[in-house]
């Protein structure tokens, strides 16, 4: 019966031979002549390059130019749609634009859609948006009485971050939708919407509870609120506390307008 060569045996045979030092980690062809390949490089034509305005590229890249040009809520929605500048919109499956009352005081602004709301084109659905609706009732306000809506409007991949590139892109949108809506207060949801819009680089942790001006493009203010996200609460219950002082302080600032 032949003896069972095994990995470790065969090491040991190796190693016992002399064979003790490894000189590449791939096979190489000690038979190539370099020369050669140089002499093929030089007789290969160089790639011509196509002029600039040849080559093709999305022909709708500047989005301030696009949603500037809005002037309903519709036209902004479809600007979006035809909108190249962003791949997130050829991932998702819907596009996630706004809901609630168009002429509310209150605006409430997301980071960017999840599963559910991509499944329905909604924002702020499923568990966390459950949430929401609880956290609204609890000062007397109901989903139907606000704005709701997201910086980005569609979902990133595996509901990963949005990049910085994402979120420049789209974030003229979501500046021409906050002048459309007008509202007299802004509920910033999470550390995304507050840092983009707010321009600022603490976290949600720093900026929770803390009243800013948000500024329009015509330089009047808007008073914004940073609060925790429903999906942060929903993972950190201990949280809740403090989101319930920022309700407040929401519901004593709608009662003093």
């Amino acid at each position: 019966m032949k003896e069972k060569i095994t990995s470790l045996k065969l090491s040991k045979w190796i190693v016992e031979s002399g064979q003790d030092e490894l000189l590449s980690e791939s096979p190489q062809n000690r038979f190539f002549d370099p020369d050669s390949e140089s002499k093929v490089l030089e007789v290969v034509p160089s790639r011509k390059i196509a002029p600039q305005d040849k080559i093709d590229s999305p022909k709708n890249i500047n989005s301030t130019e696009i949603a500037n040009m809005a002037s309903t809520l519709v036209e902004l929605r479809e600007s979006m749609i035809n909108y190249d500048g962003c791949s997130l919109k050829h991932t998702a499956m819907n596009i996630v634009f706004g809901d609630g009352d168009e002429k509310s005081d209150v605006m409430l602004i997301g980071e960017a859609p999840g599963a559910d709301e991509d499944r329905e084109g909604i924002p702020f659905v499923g568990l966390s948006g459950k949430l929401l609706n609880k956290m609204l009732s609890s000062v007397g306000l109901s989903r139907s009485e606000v704005y709701i809506t997201n910086i980005i409007p569609w979902r990133p991949p595996g509901n990963r971050q949005p990049t910085i590139q994402e979120t420049a892109a789209c974030l003229p949108f979501i500046q021409r939708h906050i002048e459309l809506i007008n509202p007299k207060v802004l509920i910033l949801v999470g550390g995304t919407a507050s840092k983009t819009l707010l321009v600022r680089k603490e976290g949600i942790m720093r900026l929770r509870g803390r009243w800013f001006d948000y500024q329009k493009s015509d330089k009047t203010v808007i008073p914004a609120l940073s609060i925790f996200h429903p999906a942060f609460l929903l993972r950190s219950p201990a949280q809740k506390v403090n989101a319930w002082k920022d309700l407040l302080a929401i519901r004593s600032r709608l009662k003093n307008l």
